[in-house]
């Protein structure tokens, strides 16, 4: 069965800077459960979460980000993420700081402790003078479903005072492969969002396209619009590396933990003056990395300046990149996805 899941699934940024910003997003949160279906009980547990992640972000580091979204998640049983980061003092002792009881603000010591036991899937990277970002997956159901082949976390964010987002991001799973897309639409606004829109639509009707064909479709359908920067990755389970395609500025990027590899875009615009669309095909074991980020986020930077992010959940490894290299002057979109040893 082949599922896709992208930036056009609901995805709620919050600025948490005060108090009285937590209610607002745990309101925010109960909405999007009950559209998904979630029963009281989960319900109630996604509630916890992301008031207690809300909470920590205000007593210990003073302002972060919060988001809320679908489950990033290759397979069909309802979600939600939650994502807070944050570049406040960091924890110098994360062990001891999960233990219910343990405070350092005067508090009661249960908001880290309540985030471990009330997720589904918990994870959390934090280091001292850089800040934390904890993930929390929360399922519609008690028992968690089998995973697909690849862990996916994926932001997008507009250029300030807009709504609509240029930039955008799909992942397609099968029990063969998964299929990764970055595109940037040129320019901002409601414009370049119609673009990233139809790049994703094209990968929505064939999701186990090769990138060489899902750029070819891309074209087509963007004909219409301003045109896009747009890369394409297929992650195939029974080999150890990458397909890669792309045209403009949407980079490319694997990362084994000990290497990182740029992957090679060629010059045009998807939808206007494309030429022919070469393909690269790269290492990438298991547990490898597969990054594909635009423009809008600085490409220099470097996992090893942050000891043990590697290995967190890449949704972590997402916001991380978000909260550090994001210029700020234009939309920006960070994907990440990290190869399982195989899919359900």
């Amino acid at each position: 069965m082949e599922t896709l899941i992208s930036s056009l699934q609901p995805h709620i940024p919050f600025a948490i800077n005060h108090a009285s910003d937590v209610a607002a997003a745990r309101r925010a949160g109960q909405k999007l459960a009950d559209a998904l279906g979630f029963n009281e009980v989960q319900a109630g547990r996604l509630a916890i979460v992301i008031t207690e992640a809300a909470t920590n972000i205000v007593k210990h580091a003073g302002e972060g980000m919060l988001y809320i979204m679908r489950a990033q998640s290759g397979i069909s049983t309802p979600g939600v993420d939650v994502l807070a980061v944050d570049n406040g003092p960091g924890i110098a002792d994360l062990e001891t700081s999960l233990r219910d009881g343990v405070s350092t603000a005067g508090t009661a010591g249960t908001g880290l402790g309540a985030l471990h036991r009330q997720a589904n899937e918990f994870d959390v990277w934090s280091m001292p003078g850089k800040g934390a970002a904890f993930f929390m997956r929360v399922w519609s159901t008690p028992a968690p479903p089998e995973p697909c082949g690849v862990e996916v976390g994926a932001l997008f964010v507009p250029l300030a005072g807009e709504d609509a987002c240029g930039d955008g991001w799909a992942a397609s799973c099968n029990p063969d492969g998964a299929t990764l897309l970055g595109v940037d639409g040129l320019g901002h606004g409601e414009k370049a969002s119609e673009a990233a829109v139809a790049a994703i639509r094209a990968l929505e009707v064939h999701p186990s396209a090769f990138p060489e064909e899902v750029l070819q479709r891309a074209h087509e359908a963007l004909r219409g619009t301003r045109g896009a920067a747009l890369s394409v990755a297929r992650i195939e389970y029974e080999g150890d590396d990458v397909r890669f395609a792309g045209i403009g500025n949407v980079s490319g990027i694997v990362d084994d933990g000990a290497a990182r590899r740029a992957l090679v875009s060629h010059n045009g615009i998807v939808g206007h003056n494309m030429r022919k669309v070469h393909t690269f095909t790269v290492d990438c074991p298991s547990g490898a990395l597969v990054i594909l980020h635009s423009d809008g986020v600085q490409t220099q930077w470097d996992l090893r300046a942050y000891p043990g992010l590697y290995a967190r959940a890449p949704a972590i490894v997402a916001g991380i990149l978000m909260r550090d290299f994001m210029r700020g002057r234009d939309d920006a979109m960070v994907l990440v996805a990290r190869r399982r040893e195989r899919c359900a």
